[in-house]
């Protein structure tokens, strides 16, 4: 095993680079650690690979630095980069293959944007009620 590894994730604007090396189970976003994340539902879903990882993860420890974005691109960023650092680390197939399987966003960027707005309507799709009466 290689003594750390570098990954990124994205989500929207938000990019998210973290560093997994040896260690004892720290998980850190931007010096933050995890569980100490604002909102609880995020947190959640940052722990997620966490879990699923099991006990091998008290072997690892990850800092992640995310920037750009809201909350939630960042929460989903900073889970990609982990998921991603933690298949690295351990050169582990079938732990890329559970991830896939629970949640495909966890190995995948999601490249999906925000449509911009077009005229005569608040929205990207959304247009005003045209009446002719």
């Amino acid at each position: 095993m290689a003594d750390y590894v570098i990954t990124s994730g994205k989500r929207k604007t938000a990019v998210a680079r973290a560093v997994t090396k040896k260690g004892t189970g720290k998980f850190t976003i931007n010096g933050v650690p995890v569980e100490l994340y604002p909102v609880e539902v995020l947190r959640e879903k940052i722990m997620e690979p966490i879990r699923l990882l099991g006990e091998r993860a008290n072997e690892i420890d990850i800092e992640v630095n995310v920037r750009g974005g809201g909350l939630t691109g960042q929460a989903d960023a900073s889970r990609t980069a982990m998921a991603k650092g933690m298949v690295e680390y351990f050169k582990d197939d079938s732990l890329e293959e559970m991830f896939r399987q629970f949640d495909r966003t966890l190995m995948v960027n999601d490249v999906r944007r925000k449509l911009p707005k077009k005229p005569m309507g608040r929205g990207a799709r959304k247009k005003r009620q045209k009446s002719y009466r």
